[in-house]
């Protein structure tokens, strides 16, 4: 049997394969516990019911976050940025949520901007009303309480996170393992007031005056924070002054006011020798507020941000309309097809292209069900990215390849590829007759799952025009979006489908003969390349145990397929031996397949010293210092990024001109999933790699190309 027609029968079992990890990724609900860590956050859910749980009683639950340094989350009002953290409960019926008991906020350091919140250690403390409806179930004695909670942490960069926590509480004893936490957080919330407040509107500005403080901050400057969002501008300068035990400041109302209370809760904070006490109280407001000043005046009054705080702005090439955004997107696919990375498709479509040179009406068919099975394939990969982003997922192109399991999969699939095109076995010894002839009664599968596969193996690269219409497509409405994809998709099959209607290419085309079989055979080395790149891939986000178990598996999974080529009475025994050596292979060492390997810090730069590790902040750390960044933003799964780095960013004469300017060269690795990565991706108008940024000091980043050359980065240079 000849290489076309067995392409249907391993695509279809290899296809499951592939996909089946996917799926499991995208449907497979997070793991549940009381403790969510990230890289900048440990969050911990806890409970206090030193009473007990029985109706009447006050049980309190509360979300911990401990931040590492340097790193802020935000309270009720954030100021002039940022978010509060947000808690969503699940809860029995006849168990009741309150609000969330915040804790003293501070000013937090972020420039010119004052945002307000909390670094160290905090407590978010709520409280459980649990009233009569309230009835265990008999098979448990237990309170199940679930929380969904999202939170912003920022440093210089902002990172969205979300978690969901659960405990169970026992109803028959109390719970005061916390004590000491909640206790301090009580402390340390802000106790009401017991004297009297009052705002009075004056023009621009909300004259504020408590009575009733302690008289041992008579003299002293107090802090202050409102609870409601927009109402007092934050960033600008106000006054305040003691007459007598009466305090008094003169606050400017926010440009961006878009409500007009009748009251405004404030809590003011006093601060010696790092002691800080706080104080709420709501200060009823008379007098009329101000109009509304139209939306540009309101912009000219908003204070100057820091520009370490802005989205950095996207590169010149980022389209600024949907319709050139399309454009762009079909000439990335069809750019796309220049891609090392589509190289062993566009192989195996030769044969196929030449098996039909003779057929007008199959060449034509075959060329619109590679291109049906291109499109469709870009829409439902988009589709899936689009409702994982949704979810609160920080995905970007190229996300199903950083799935270990993924990655073996397609290894899994590229070995059956090189066994089938070496020749040791062909799909009809293995699969039933029924499916082993499909292929005859449908050719037109056989293209359209070439299509199929040809976007599983272009997805991890990006190509000039192509990253900048994927960037702009996360932030269009979905259809918008989607038809940017399809737009890639048209733009990758337009070449193989203008050459199966052309006939006068199908003429030149040599006829088939025993060259298609040597052919064949010759093609199974590009698949083997990919193996070795997959398995490389592998090593690079699971370690070299990771990497040693799937050769392990693949050279098993070879002796299955060898097995099942026997003939005669020691087909069936051999046969079950393998499979039982996969399956125990499978068991035993399977785990350090799908597993990440603990990430070293060191990595990116023990090989090569000269190239320093990306973090957040860095860049505009190095900046400020007066040193201009050029970054690699890049995955081991990238062929174009691997491509890149072995010759335009190993060129020793273009590494000697980035040394001569002083310029500091850091490496973002994609290779896992990334939030803070695939966030500054989007800042650049990106969501994808390979993404290759220079900065300089007081000027714009400017974005080079997807396929870079020396003269890209000198040009990038210019100034310096």
């Amino acid at each position: 049997m000849t290489f076309p027609q067995n392409l249907t029968r391993w695509l279809i079992a290899a296809l499951f394969i592939a996909i089946s990890p996917l799926s499991s990724w995208a449907q497979a609900p997070k793991s549940i516990t009381n403790v969510v860590t990230t890289e900048q956050v440990r969050a911990e859910l806890m409970a206090y019911a030193p009473d007990g749980i029985d109706p009447g009683k006050t049980v309190w639950v509360g979300l911990q976050l401990a931040h590492q340094p340097h790193w802020h989350t935000y309270w009720k009002n954030s100021g002039d940025s940022g978010q509060p953290t947000s808690l969503s409960w699940t809860l029995p019926t006849g168990v009741l949520a309150g609000d969330i008991a915040w804790p003293t906020p501070k000013i937090l350091p972020t420039g010119n901007l004052v945002t307000y919140g909390f670094n160290g250690t905090v407590l978010l403390p709520v409280p459980l009303t649990i009233t009569p409806d309230f009835k265990p179930s008999p098979l448990s004695s237990e309170l199940e309480v679930k929380l969904q909670a999202s939170w912003l942490v920022c440093k210089l960069e902002c990172v969205p996170q979300d978690g969901e926590f659960v405990l169970r509480l026992p109803t028959k004893s109390s719970t005061a393992l916390n004590a000491g936490v909640f206790e301090a957080s009580f402390q340390a919330s802000p106790k009401p007031l017991a004297g009297q407040s009052q705002i009075n509107i004056e023009g621009q500005q909300l004259k504020l005056t408590v009575s009733g403080l302690p008289t041992t901050l008579q003299g002293q400057k107090l802090e202050l924070f409102p609870e409601v969002t927009e109402l007092v501008d934050a960033g600008a300068p106000w006054t305040q002054a003691w007459s007598g035990a009466v305090w008094t400041a003169s606050l400017p109302i926010s440009p961006h006011r878009s409500d007009s209370p009748t009251a405004l809760p404030v809590v003011l904070v006093s601060d010696v020798a790092g002691q800080r006490n706080g104080f709420v109280t709501t200060a009823p407001i008379t007098g009329s507020w101000p109009a509304n000043p139209p939306p540009g005046q309101a912009e000219v009054a908003q204070p100057q941000l820091n520009p370490a705080l802005k989205p950095i702005p996207a590169a010149p090439a980022v389209p600024t309309s949907f319709w050139l955004a399309l454009f762009g997107a079909l000439l990335g696919g069809l750019l796309l097809n220049l891609m090392p990375c589509v190289f062993p498709v566009l192989a195996i479509k030769v044969v196929g292209f030449t098996r039909h040179a003779d057929d007008r009406h199959g060449h034509r068919m075959s060329g619109l069900a590679y291109s049906a099975g291109v499109v469709l394939s870009f829409l439902a990969l988009g589709a899936l990215m689009l409702v994982l982003r949704s979810a609160g997922e920080q995905l970007g192109w190229g996300f199903q390849l950083q799935s270990p399991a993924v990655v073996a999969a397609l290894a899994a699939l590229f070995t059956l590829i090189g066994l089938n095109l070496a020749g040791l076995f062909e799909f009809g010894q293995l699969l039933p007759s029924r499916l082993a002839t499909l292929q005859s009664s449908n050719p037109a599968v056989n293209a359209f799952l070439s299509g199929v596969l040809a976007v599983a193996i272009a997805s991890p690269c990006t190509a000039p025009f192509m990253g900048a219409s994927l960037g702009l497509a996360l932030a269009l409405p979905p259809l918008q979006a989607l038809l940017l994809f399809a737009a890639l998709g048209v733009g990758m099959a337009l070449p193989y489908l203008a050459a199966s209607w052309s006939p006068a290419l199908a003429r030149k085309l040599p006829r088939p003969g025993p060259w298609m079989d040597t052919f064949r055979r010759a093609m199974a080395f590009p698949m083997f390349a990919t193996v070795v790149w997959l398995v490389w891939v592998l090593g690079q986000q699971t370690g070299i145990d990771g990497a040693g178990a799937l050769l392990a598996l693949l050279v098993s999974l070879a002796l299955v397929i060898w097995a099942f080529t026997l003939r005669g009475a020691t087909r069936l025994p051999v046969a079950a031996v393998s499979i039982a050596i996969l399956l125990t292979l499978t068991w035993a060492i399977g785990k350090n397949v799908v597993h990440f390997a603990e990430p070293n810090s060191t990595a990116s730069t023990s090989t090569n010293s000269r190239w320093q590790a990306w973090a957040p902040g860095k860049v505009d750390e190095l900046l400020a210092s007066g040193s201009p960044v050029f970054v690699d933003f890049t995955a081991a799964w990238c062929v174009t990024c691997q491509y890149n780095k072995k010759t335009t960013l190993a060129n020793t004469d273009l590494l000697a001109d980035l040394d001569a300017k002083k310029v500091v060269l850091l490496r973002a690795d994609w290779t896992r999933r990334d939030p803070a990565i695939t966030t500054a991706l989007a800042a650049l108008g990106r969501n994808g790699v390979p993404v290759y940024v220079m900065y300089q000091p007081g000027k714009a980043p400017v974005v080079l190309s997807e396929i870079l050359s020396v003269a890209d980065v000198r040009g990038a240079m210019v100034g310096l």
